[in-house]
C-alpha cells in the first residue's frame, strides 16, 4: 500500500513540476497581463479590434510556458531558416508563422484591400499622389533617426515603416528583415503600427490646425469630375507596371493591391471580388495576427528599446502628418487658393479613418464643407505611396 502511495505521490510531484504553474515566471506574468491590456483595447475601446485582438491573443498563448506553440530560436537569422526543420520540429505558430517569413500573408491582405478601394477620387485628381507621397517623409526621417540612436539598419527600417500607418505593410518590412536575434519583433512593430492607427483621430487633428489658418481649412474645394470605368481598369495595370519596374521590390504589395482592385473594377469577377473582400481577408487577418502577436516575448517588450519605438513610432507618423498638410499649404498656393491643405493629412495610409478626419477638422470651420471625398485621393494614394517606401527600404537594407 504504502509503495502505490509513494509511487501516486512521486506522480503527482513530476506533474507538478512539470505543469505551467511551475514555470511561471515574472516576465510570463507580465506579458500576459500585457496581453489582457491589449485584449481590453481591443474590446472595450475598439482599438482595431480586427488585427489586435488576434494579436493579443497571440501574445498571451507564447507567453504561456511550456506551450511550446512558438520557438523564437527556429528564426533567429532571416537569411538562413531551415524551413524543414519548422515543418517537422515547429510547434503551431511556428507553422502558420511561415506564412508572414514567407511573404504570403500581407501580400494577400492587400489583396483584399485592392477588392474594397475606390481608387476614383485619386484618379479624378492625380495630383492626389503628390500629397500621399509627401506624407511618406516621416518613413524616411525616422529611419535616419532610428539609425542615430544606434539600431541596426534592419531594425531602423522596421520601425521607420510604422509611419505609413499601414499595418500589414509594416509586418511585411520587419518580418523580412528582422530575426530573432534583434533587440525588437515584428510583433512589437505590429503593435506601435496599429496603435497609432487607432489614434488617428486623436494624433491627427492638433497638428492639422496648428499648421494651417482658419481661411485655408474653410476652402470649399471643386467636385471631382466622373471617372469611367475604362480608366479605373486602366488604372490597376498601370500602376502595376510602372511602380514594379521603378521599385521591384515593391511589387508583391502593389502587385496584389492592384489585382484586387481590377478584380472589383472589371466587373466580371464577382465571386472573387466577395472571396477577395471576406472569406479570404477574414482567414488571412485572423493567422496575421495570432502569429505576429506570438513573437511579442516578453525580451521584445519588457526592454527600453519598446519604448524607442513607441516614441520613434509615433514622431513617424506625426512627421508624415505634418509633411501631408505641409505639402497641401503649397498646393494651396500655387493653385491660387483651390486646394485645402487639410486633406494632406489623409497621405498617410490608414484608410479611410485620415480620410475621415480630414472632414471632421474641415466641417468644424464650415458644416457645409464636404472634403471627404477630396481626401480619399490622399488617402489611397498613401496606400500605394507606403508600399513603394517599403520597397526602397527593403532594397536599401539587405
Amino acid at each position: 500500500m504504502s509503495e502505490v502511495l509513494n509511487i501516486f505521490t512521486d506522480t503527482i510531484k513530476d506533474l507538478a513540476s512539470e505543469s505551467g504553474f511551475a514555470n511561471l515566471s515574472l516576465a510570463n506574468i507580465i506579458m500576459i497581463l500585457v496581453s489582457f491590456l491589449f485584449m481590453y483595447l481591443a474590446i472595450g475601446r475598439g482599438f482595431e479590434p480586427l488585427l489586435l485582438l488576434p494579436i493579443a491573443f497571440g501574445m498571451l498563448l507564447t507567453n504561456l510556458p511550456l506551450t511550446l506553440m512558438y520557438t523564437p530560436e527556429l528564426f533567429s537569422d532571416p537569411t538562413n531558416i531551415d524551413y524543414g526543420k519548422i515543418l517537422h520540429e515547429g510547434g503551431l505558430l511556428d507553422i502558420l508563422y511561415l506564412g508572414v517569413k514567407l511573404q504570403l500573408f500581407p501580400p494577400l491582405i492587400f489583396l483584399g484591400i485592392g477588392a474594397m478601394t475606390d481608387f476614383a477620387p485619386l484618379i479624378s485628381n492625380p495630383k492626389s499622389f503628390l500629397l500621399g507621397a509627401a506624407a511618406q517623409a516621416g518613413i524616411f526621417l525616422t529611419f535616419i533617426g532610428a539609425a542615430a540612436l544606434k539600431f541596426t539598419p534592419a531594425e531602423a527600417a522596421s520601425i521607420a515603416i510604422i509611419g505609413g500607418a499601414d499595418g500589414p505593410t509594416s509586418i511585411f518590412v520587419s518580418s523580412k528583415l528582422l530575426g530573432g536575434d534583434a533587440s525588437i519583433s515584428t510583433g512589437t512593430i505590429a503593435l506601435a503600427a496599429y496603435t497609432y492607427m487607432a489614434l488617428v483621430p486623436i494624433i491627427q487633428p492638433p497638428i492639422m490646425k496648428a499648421l494651417t489658418t482658419k481661411k485655408e481649412r474653410c476652402v470649399v474645394m471643386e467636385t471631382l469630375r466622373p471617372v469611367s470605368k475604362t480608366e479605373k481598369i486602366i488604372f490597376p495595370i498601370a500602376v502595376t507596371v510602372i511602380i514594379s519596374l521603378i521599385v521591384p521590390s515593391a511589387a508583391p504589395l502593389v502587385g496584389m493591391l492592384m489585382l484586387g482592385n481590377l478584380l472589383k473594377e472589371s466587373g466580371v469577377c464577382d465571386r472573387l471580388v466577395k472571396t477577395a473582400q471576406n472569406e479570404l481577408m477574414n482567414i488571412i487577418t485572423i493567422f496575421l495576427g495570432v502569429t505576429v502577436g506570438a513573437t511579442t516575448t516578453a525580451d521584445k517588450i519588457i526592454n527600453v528599446e519598446f519604448i524607442k519605438v513607441l516614441l520613434l513610432g509615433v514622431t513617424a507618423f506625426m512627421i508624415g502628418t505634418a509633411a501631408g498638410v505641409l505639402f497641401g499649404k503649397l498646393m494651396y498656393i500655387f493653385s491660387g487658393g483651390k486646394v485645402n491643405p487639410l486633406i494632406g493629412s489623409a497621405g498617410v495610409s490608414a484608410v479611410p479613418m485620415a480620410a475621415r478626419v480630414s472632414q471632421k477638422v474641415g466641417a468644424k470651420e464650415d458644416p457645409t464643407n464636404f472634403l471627404l471625398m477630396h481626401a480619399m485621393g490622399p488617402n489611397v494614394a498613401g496606400v500605394i505611396g507606403s508600399a513603394v517606401a517599403a520597397g526602397v527600404l527593403l532594397s536599401v537594407v539587405k
